[in-house]
């Protein structure tokens, strides 16, 4: 970056302080994202391109044209892969009916699902095996919902909000459990889950929530942002649920906060009367977009970047094993997905 990034200090008084921006942490990849990223990585080192992964391996365009540039093609049904040929599953985890599909095609599938969306569908799977009709809390449209409710198709119903829950047709004693989307707003699902508990005299669910740690954690740097700055950017994609969640956040504590897929989608309109601005980055946006972005406001005269605190993840899920260099027994590291580490 072409600016100098240093510490927050304590906050002068407006009037006085030259315009800052202030980066949030953590920020950008979670650890499930660097391991489906190294996923597609190292198997395209192995097996060469292409390498075909059902939808978008990660939601952020920039990681995907990446991949695209080394060989990954991106199809939207494992029916447009060809026979025997390898299939990465995305992140965001797929249906027991993909994999039968794939299995019918003889596709060498590489499953990069996230440990956490795989979490949820061993739930649903225990929670459709004990008779409980499955409250699945999310977007009806977004991929990992898409799977979860595929788990146990005849027995889930997806609700969004809580007057979603009060139009349910079920019973009061109706033997039910909640699982939730990962990428939800923390606070938003908090309502919906008291108002099932207020509805549902038998309701199971996650003893510790199915909200991802990465989620919460980024949602809660920015809640910090969004107090203490005039404006919030959260780098991301459009499609990227857990960045729109991040952006609602922000405006939900006091500031004003847009989504930023890349420094080109900055708005100049949004900074005059700004005197300081919070940048944080979703989970699946890798912090080259951020570094631009930033050079982007330094080129404006925003050259005052400071590093806000926070807390340090250092959470690695493993990679499959069969991606395991043949003389040494490790995984390699990746350099898209290792990025900025």
């Amino acid at each position: 970056m072409s600016a100098t990034i240093r510490p927050a200090g304590p906050d002068a008084p407006a009037d006085h302080r030259p315009p800052r921006v202030v980066l949030a942490q953590p920020r950008g990849f979670c650890a499930g994202v660097r391991r489906a990223i190294g996923i597609v990585e190292r198997a395209l080192d192995l097996h060469g391109a292409p390498v075909y992964v059902r939808k978008e391996i990660v939601h952020n365009h920039h990681v995907v044209a990446e991949l695209e540039k080394r060989g990954a093609r991106f199809v939207d049904s494992e029916e447009e892969v060809p026979e025997g040929a390898v299939c990465v599953f995305s992140a965001h985890g797929v249906s027991p009916a993909v994999r039968s599909g794939a299995a019918d095609r003889r596709l060498e599938v590489i499953d990069a699902t996230c440990p956490l969306v795989s979490k949820v569908h061993q739930a649903a799977v225990r929670y459709a095996r004990d008779g409980r009709t499955i409250l699945l809390v999310g977007h009806a449209e977004h991929e990992e919902v898409e799977g979860v409710r595929g788990e146990a198709p005849e027995r889930t119903i997806v609700v969004e909000n809580e007057d979603d829950v009060a139009a349910l047709d079920l019973p009061n004693d109706t033997p039910v459990a909640y699982l939730t989307q990962t990428t939800l707003s923390f606070d938003e699902t908090r309502r919906v889950v008291d108002a099932l508990r207020a509805r549902f005299t038998d309701l199971a669910g996650p003893a510790d929530g199915d909200i991802c740690y990465a989620s919460q954690n980024r949602q809660n740097a920015v809640k910090s942002l969004a107090r203490h700055n005039d404006l919030v950017l959260v780098v991301g994609s459009r499609n990227s649920s857990n960045s729109i969640r991040m952006v609602e956040v922000a405006r939900e504590h006091g500031s004003a906060a847009h989504l930023v897929p890349d420094a080109g989608h900055l708005d100049e309109t949004w900074l005059p009367g700004v005197s300081s601005i919070g940048i944080s980055s979703g989970a699946s946006a890798p912090e080259i977009l951020v570094r631009g972005l930033v050079d982007r406001l330094a080129a404006l005269g925003w050259h005052d970047v400071e590093l806000d605190d926070g807390i340090a993840e250092d959470v690695v899920f493993s990679m499959p094993a069969r991606l395991a260099d043949p003389v040494t027994g490790r995984v390699p590291r990746t350099p898209l997905a290792d990025e900025a580490l």
